[in-house]
């Protein structure tokens, strides 16, 4: 520890498409939805995270919610920046007579280009960060599901996030393969949407397609303990008037089998581009599940039935990654090799 340590704060961010997570001193500080309402006369942010969450979809022409990220990478810069500056405000720190320098570790999709990933660390930058590190997003998950990484053992963890799907083959500390697509949460959202629109004539939003995929989202129409069915409010393409219909989870399982094909898909191409010692290892040790995505019910009994390979859903799937981000950050120089 150096004299000035103090004036250092180091700090893990799992900036996500659906939800940033912020890690300071081992805790988790800041849990909010990745999102910013701005007034459009002066471009002043009027709230980020849950705040602005309640105002989406509401707002009138003064007011406008943006969600800075898509697929997993920054799409608005500006927005972005005001975002991360936010919610490291949340944080709460003493205020002190000299600010101090944020050191910050971000995970970032696997597929992701250089230019988006300079995207992140300018983003960063901006928002008061002196020194920015990057992690993958899969290899967080492995080390936040308290996997042994740097072990000479292969494990596949399948990350599904907000924007992005990870898949990754991780061995001796490394992404020895990895298939990453744009198919996750908000695609499953969009599914929902239009799936309501076609067979039962209502016009929903994108905060209660969340909703609908929280209560009764499954993968598959044989779960244990399915859920009660859930009443959805929205307005009739027909007459315009607001009416309520009944959904259960057999009906949002059909409405999400394409999409989940396509992760299934995906899964299957990684397995066949896994050299044959590593998938001899992932034969004992399994796929391991991570991400909000991987909370659908019955999405590790399809895998399964998929692949015929043991399926494990992480202990906390939504926050696994962000665990990971703050474990590779406090164990520095034991993963500063993962860490670029």
């Amino acid at each position: 520890m150096g004299l000035f340590s103090f004036l250092t704060k180091e700090i893990a961010i799992d900036l996500g498409t659906a939800n940033t997570i912020i890690i300071y001193n081992d805790k988790i500080v800041v849990d909010e939805p990745s999102i910013v309402a701005i007034e459009r006369s002066s471009g002043k942010i009027i709230a980020v995270g849950k705040k602005a969450m309640m105002m989406h979809g509401k707002t009138h022409e003064n007011i406008k919610t943006i969600r800075p990220l898509r697929d997993g990478v920054i799409a608005d810069f500006q927005a972005a920046e005001h975002m991360i500056r936010e919610m490291i405000k949340m944080i709460g720190v003493r205020r002190s007579l000299f600010p101090p320098a944020l050191r910050m570790v971000i995970c970032i999709p696997s597929g992701i280009t250089e230019v988006e990933e300079r995207a992140v660390k300018d983003s960063a930058e901006q928002a008061g960060a002196k020194e920015v590190r990057l992690i993958h997003e899969p290899m967080a998950a492995a080390i936040g599901i308290g996997i042994d990484v740097l072990e000479p053992t292969g494990n596949m963890i399948i990350d599904i996030g907000g924007g992005t799907s990870e898949i990754a083959v991780i061995a001796l500390g490394g992404i020895v393969n990895n298939k990453s697509i744009r198919i996750a949460g908000d695609d499953f959202n969009a599914d929902i949407e239009e799936y309501m629109r076609k067979q039962h004539n209502i016009n929903i939003g994108e905060r209660t397609s969340e909703r609908i995929k929280i209560e009764v989202g499954a993968a598959i129409t044989d779960i244990d303990n399915p859920p009660d069915d859930y009443p959805v409010h929205g307005r009739d393409m027909l007459t315009g008037i607001p009416k309520e219909i009944m959904v259960n989870y057999a009906e949002i399982a059909h409405a999400l089998d394409k999409s989940i094909s396509k992760i299934e898909a995906a899964v299957l191409n990684a397995l066949e581009m896994t050299p044959p010692e590593l998938s001899a290892d992932i034969y004992r040790t399994g796929i391991y599940l991570a991400g909000g995505g991987a909370l659908l019910r019955g999405l590790d009994k399809r895998i399964h039935l998929k692949t015929k390979l043991p399926v494990h859903l992480a202990e906390d799937p939504l926050r696994s990654v962000a665990r990971g981000t703050g474990i590779a950050l406090k164990n520095f120089d034991k993963f500063n090799f993962l860490i670029k």
